[in-house]
């Protein structure tokens, strides 16, 4: 049976912890797959987000050279809110011989019984938490009993707000995101 880990969110812009969090995926949970899913609109996020191209781009160029990273536009072609269990559901029914794994960081988690159908979503996916060992996350009690492995992150202090915020600002970006991601940000003049 295939192995896909399915990593969304807004990679606005998308960074070095991404990319690492991916990584060690692929190796701890033996992933066939890692899927990388820009959302289109999240129904969570309050502020506007960089255009779905650009975030593309980005993703494109931070995934390069991994041959097991994918990007699937899936809800980037979504008109309207996108909810992460309307794009499971279309990879089950698609992919039904392979096992998915819901790879989350540690807010992710911690709000995930916020979320639209949750009991749904975690009947159809392994949920891969990220582990990191400064987080120290409250979780919903009925989240706390849904089976689950942990992705051992390294510590990283990267955000995509703190990127956001420091081309804002002038200040340098390369320690925080990809080379060829940070390039794309200085010629497209996003963030400013």
């Amino acid at each position: 049976m295939k192995r896909v880990g399915l990593f969304g969110g807004s990679f606005d812009p998308v960074h070095n912890a991404h990319v690492a969090l991916a990584r060690v995926a692929l190796d701890q949970l033996r992933l066939d797959e890692v899927r990388w899913i820009p959302a289109g609109q999240p129904w969570q996020k309050t502020r506007v987000l960089t255009s779905g191209a650009d975030r593309e781009a980005m993703v494109r160029l931070a995934i390069a050279g991994e041959p097991r990273f994918t990007l699937d536009r899936i809800e980037l072609r979504r008109g309207g809110i996108t909810f992460t269990l309307d794009t499971v559901r279309v990879f089950a029914a698609a992919e039904p011989a392979t096992e998915w794994f819901l790879i989350l960081g540690q807010d992710q988690y911690a709000t995930l019984h916020t979320w639209r159908d949750w009991r749904e979503l975690v009947a159809l996916v392994t949920l891969a938490i990220a582990d990191r060992p400064d987080a120290e996350t409250t979780v919903n009690a009925h989240i706390a009993k849904v089976p689950h492995q942990t992705v051992s992150l390294p510590m990283m202090d990267v955000s995509s707000t703190e990127v956001r915020r420091r081309v804002a600002a002038g200040e340098p970006i390369a320690d925080l995101v990809p080379v060829a991601v940070a390039s794309y940000i200085e010629r497209r003049h996003l963030y400013r």
